[in-house]
C-alpha cells in the first residue's frame, strides 16, 4: 500500500514537474513543436523534390520552406491590406454604430420604461468609446493572434534544420529503445504520429479553404463589405477551435451594423458564421480529416483551456495536434492504454469494432452453452 502511494506521488510529481519546465521554456517548445508538425505539412513536397525530381537534401528543402513562407507571407498581406482599408473607414463605422446603438437604447427607454442610468448606470457612458474599445479589443487580438509566426522567426530554421537530419533523429530514437521487438513498436508509433499529424494538417487546410468560400458566398449574398477578406479571415481564425469563429463574427457583424439599414444584417451574418460552424463540426471536418485519432469535445475543451493558460495563444492553436499526439503515444503504452481510451471519442470506429468483436464473443458463448 506503501508502495503505491509513493508510486503516485513521484507520477504527481512528474507532471507538475513537466508542466513547470514546459511553462517555463515556452518561449523555445513553441517554435520547436510549431516546426515539428509544419514539417510533418511540407514533407511530401521535400520527398517529391528529392525522388522524382533528384534535388540534393538541402535545395529540396529549401524550395520547398521557401514556397511554404511565401504562401503564408502573402496571406499576412492580404490580411494586412484589407484591414488597413478597413480601419481607413473606421471613423465612418464608429458614426454609423453610434447613432443606431443611441436610437436602440432611446427605443428601449420607451418601450421599457426604463432610463438610460438603468440601462448603462449612473456613470455617463460614450457610446462611441464603447464601440471604439470593442474595436480595440478586437484588433489587439488578431494582431497578437497575426504576430504569432513573426515571433516564432526561428520555425523556418528549425523546419529546415528536422527535415535535413530526419533519418538521424529516426535512428536516435530507435537507439533510445533496445531490442528487435522495441524498434518496431516505434518505428509504429513514429508512422502514425506522422500519419496524424499530416491528416490533420491537410485536412485543416482544406476546411479553411471550404469554409472561408462558403462564409465569403454568405456574405456577399447579404452585401457585406470585404466579403473575401472577413470569410476567410474567420476560417483563418479556424486555427483556434471553437473560439476563433466567434471572434471572426464580430468583425463583419459589426461592419453590417454599421453599413446597413436594418440591425438583421447583424445578426444574419452571425447566424450565417453560426451555421457554417455547425456544418463544419458536424458535416466538414469528419468528412475530409476523417478518425484517424478521434478526441471528444471534452478532452477537446479542456485541453484547449489548458495549453492557453500555459502558452497563451499559440497553446491554444497546439493544444490538439499535442493532445492527438498523446493519444497515440497512450494506445501503444499498455499502462497507458485506459488514458488513451478517455481521450478518445466515444463513437470511434476502432472502439466500435471492439464492441462489436465482444459481443460476437459473447453469443458465441452462448450458443455453445445452449
Amino acid at each position: 500500500m506503501n508502495e503505491n502511494k509513493a508510486h503516485i506521488a513521484l507520477d504527481i510529481l512528474a507532471v507538475v514537474l513537466i508542466v513547470f519546465i514546459a511553462y517555463m521554456l515556452r518561449s523555445v517548445l513553441t517554435p520547436l513543436i510549431f516546426a515539428t508538425i509544419l514539417s510533418t505539412l511540407i514533407y511530401p513536397i521535400v520527398h517529391y523534390f528529392e525522388t522524382h525530381l533528384y534535388f540534393n537534401r538541402v535545395i529540396a528543402i529549401t524550395i520547398s520552406i521557401l514556397i511554404f513562407c511565401s504562401i503564408i507571407f502573402a496571406i499576412f498581406v492580404f490580411i494586412g491590406t484589407q484591414f488597413n482599408d478597413i480601419m481607413d473607414k473606421s471613423s465612418g463605422y464608429y458614426e454609423s454604430i453610434t447613432k443606431k446603438l443611441t436610437q436602440l437604447i432611446h427605443h428601449t427607454e420607451k418601450t421599457t420604461g426604463l432610463k438610460q442610468n438603468d440601462i448603462l448606470g449612473t456613470k455617463q457612458i460614450e457610446v462611441k468609446e464603447i464601440v471604439k474599445k470593442n474595436s480595440n479589443t478586437i484588433f489587439e487580438f488578431i494582431t497578437s493572434s497575426g504576430s504569432i509566426i513573426g515571433d516564432f522567426v526561428l520555425t523556418p530554421l528549425y523546419m529546415f534544420l528536422f527535415l535535413l537530419y530526419r533519418d538521424f533523429l529516426r535512428s536516435f530514437t530507435y537507439r533510445v529503445v533496445a531490442g528487435y521487438s522495441n524498434k518496431i513498436k516505434m518505428k509504429s508509433i513514429l508512422n502514425e504520429l506522422y500519419y496524424v499529424q499530416h491528416n490533420y494538417l491537410v485536412g485543416l487546410v482544406i476546411v479553411m479553404i471550404i469554409v472561408g468560400l462558403l462564409n465569403s458566398i454568405g456574405l456577399l449574398l447579404l452585401g457585406i463589405e470585404f466579403p473575401f477578406f472577413f470569410g476567410f479571415l474567420c476560417a483563418l481564425l479556424l486555427l483556434i477551435p471553437y473560439i476563433g469563429i466567434i471572434i471572426g463574427s464580430i468583425l463583419p457583424a459589426l461592419v453590417a451594423l454599421a453599413t446597413k439599414d436594418s440591425y438583421w444584417y447583424a445578426v444574419g451574418v452571425i447566424g450565417i458564421f453560426g451555421f457554417i460552424q455547425f456544418l463544419e463540426g458536424n458535416i466538414i471536418t469528419p468528412k475530409i480529416t476523417g478518425t484517424k485519432v478521434s478526441l471528444n469535445e471534452l478532452v477537446s475543451i479542456i485541453s484547449i483551456i489548458l495549453f492557453s493558460m500555459l502558452w497563451g495563444i499559440p497553446g491554444m492553436i497546439l493544444a490538439l495536434p499535442i493532445t492527438a499526439s498523446l493519444k497515440v503515444i497512450f494506445d501503444h503504452i499498455e499502462q497507458l492504454k485506459p488514458i488513451g481510451f478517455l481521450l478518445g471519442s466515444a463513437d470511434d470506429k476502432y472502439y466500435e469494432s471492439k464492441a462489436k468483436n465482444r459481443l460476437k464473443t459473447w453469443r458465441k458463448i452462448r450458443s455453445d452453452k445452449t
